[in-house]
């Protein structure tokens, strides 16, 4: 194995050395991930890349990202070798195959923290929205009507009242008021 390494021109053995230890590196990550341990990779950069203000889903500088660009310069060197003969252009290609890996996984890091949304219905994100009555809200609060009202896009049907005069079917009307987790109160527009 040393004798292979010894032979090589030192770019193409630089890519190896890079590519190797990164794969090793990443599939150690990968098993660590699916077990549920990689809750932190443990490495604090010395400098500051902190996107916690941001809705950016992973930090731009970190050990998994330097990994990914390590696994994408390291190999593309080493697949690349023969095919570019220009040890200028085969620097550059690698770097940008590199950085693709690292936009390549920001795009699934996405992707999977959409999964992670809570889209469960809370009655509390109605207030202020507008609405259909469904069946007639009769008028100061002495009995109950039904609304529909689309909420994170899903449609629901729920009671509701009005302090003002009888609300007919159809009309349109504003949340002012949630009163319990299954009635509302809500004025015509």
């Amino acid at each position: 194995m040393v004798d292979f390494f010894a032979q090589m021109e030192l770019l193409l053995r630089v890519f190896w050395f890079i590519a190797i230890p990164a794969s090793i590196v990443f599939i150690i990550q990968t098993i660590m991930t699916f077990v549920g341990m990689d809750s932190s990779d443990g490495i604090n950069a010395d400098f500051d890349g902190n996107f916690d203000a941001t809705d950016a889903p992973f930090q731009l500088f970190s050990f998994r990202n330097l990994i990914n660009f390590m696994i994408g310069f390291g190999w593309a060197g080493v697949t690349f070798w023969e095919t570019i003969s220009s040890k200028g252009t085969l620097v550059t290609v690698a770097f940008l195959v590199g950085a693709a890996f690292i936009l390549i996984f920001f795009f699934l890091m996405k992707a999977v923290s959409r999964l992670a949304e809570d889209n469960s219905f809370n009655i509390h994100k109605t207030m202020g929205k507008t609405a259909n009555v469904y069946l007639r809200i009769p008028a100061g609060k002495s009995g109950k009507g039904k609304i529909q009202i689309s909420v994170n896009g899903t449609m629901h049907e729920i009671e509701a009242v009005t302090p003002g005069e009888l609300i007919e079917t159809g009309a349109t009307v504003k949340v002012t008021k949630v009163i319990d987790e299954s009635l509302l109160e809500v004025e015509r527009i």
